[in-house]
């Protein structure tokens, strides 16, 4: 989180292909009403701690500092941004957060875990973060593993009870517009098929769904036009997903999405290693051949079933992989 700056997410991405992928992933804790995860000061502790670890690896852009307080994928994100600043030769200043507002659910048993709606920066470089702690078994560490930005004060929907904390909200249940579980394999679906694909049903037109899909097959026949095919595919990615009752008895979830995307051309010299590929692979890797890995994390606002589609308001997306031939 102190690892990424406004500044930072302008990289435009390769060859100005507009930032269009997901987050997807599969079952997490079930709605509980056990003992909270930790009590709001000891996840003001876990908070504290992890901004000043992050902020120490990213002096020195060690991986191995980042991963006692981070885990995937959220490690998996940074280390690949941390890649991207050594070639580019640049290390962020501090980052200090602000405001932070605590969502700590009632868990009956492990993985426990927590959330924060985070402020970092100031002016231009301000950035809401909705923060996923989890820890997998008593005495283990508390790692970052999500940190999508909200578009707008997404966790202030989370319910409270009478003594501050949140009910989780089973991947598997039923009484909402769409499962926590079923809404990355839905964005998957539509981002690859388009908005009218059946297993796309149930998702709000917006900049992250339809708006997305339509700019990736605008950069597909802009490509085309300059004797480039790529072609992309997603798929849910394998990791927990999350979600915390709502106040309308709705939830918001985190999940995961990966996509591969492949850009060919038979020409030498129309494929470059640039923007959000830097630091992933050698700059002349790419000759008629270049294949990438993306992860993208989204939050999503899930109404009530009946009451609408689901809204996504949070993402955070970087490539990971990427090879040339």
């Amino acid at each position: 989180m102190p690892l990424r700056t406004a500044a930072s997410l302008a990289l435009p991405p390769l060859l100005l292909l507009a930032s269009a992928a997901a987050c997807g992933g599969s079952s997490s804790s079930a709605e509980s009403s056990g003992p909270p995860a930790l009590t709001k000061t000891q996840a003001e502790q876990v908070l504290q701690r992890f901004v000043a670890t992050a902020n120490r690896a990213s002096h020195d852009l060690d991986d191995e500092t980042l991963a006692a307080v981070e885990g995937a994928p959220q490690l998996t994100m940074d280390a690949a941004a941390y890649k991207l600043r050594r070639a580019a030769k640049y290390k962020p200043a501090d980052v200090q957060v602000a405001k932070p507002t605590f969502y700590i659910p009632r868990l009956s048993g492990y993985p426990h875990w927590f959330a924060a709606d985070v402020i970092s920066g100031s002016g231009k470089e301000t950035l809401r973060h909705a923060m996923l702690f989890t820890q997998d078994k008593a005495g283990g560490p508390w790692l970052l593993t999500g940190d999508p930005y909200p578009t707008d004060a997404a966790l202030s929907k989370v319910a409270l009870d009478d003594k501050g904390y949140a009910t989780a909200v089973s991947p598997t249940t039923t009484n909402l517009t769409l499962p926590p579980a079923k809404l990355a394999p839905a964005h998957a679906a539509l981002l690859s098929e388009g908005p009218k694909v059946p297993g796309a049903a149930g998702l709000a037109a917006g900049p992250k769904t339809t708006q997305a899909y339509d700019a990736l097959r605008q950069a597909e026949d802009q490509l085309g036009k300059g004797g480039v095919t790529l072609t992309s595919k997603f798929a849910p990615e394998t990791v927990p997903v999350h979600a915390l009752r709502t106040t309308d008895g709705g939830a918001l979830v985190w999940y995961v999405v990966r996509q591969n995307e492949a850009y060919s051309s038979p020409k030498r010299g129309r494929l470059a290693v640039t923007g959000d590929l830097i630091g992933l692979a050698p700059a002349s890797a790419a000759k008629t051949r270049l294949d990438t890995t993306v992860l993208v994390q989204y939050l999503a606002t899930v109404p009530p079933k009946g009451k609408g589609p689901a809204a996504v308001t949070g993402m955070y997306r970087k490539a990971v992989e990427a090879t040339g031939s």
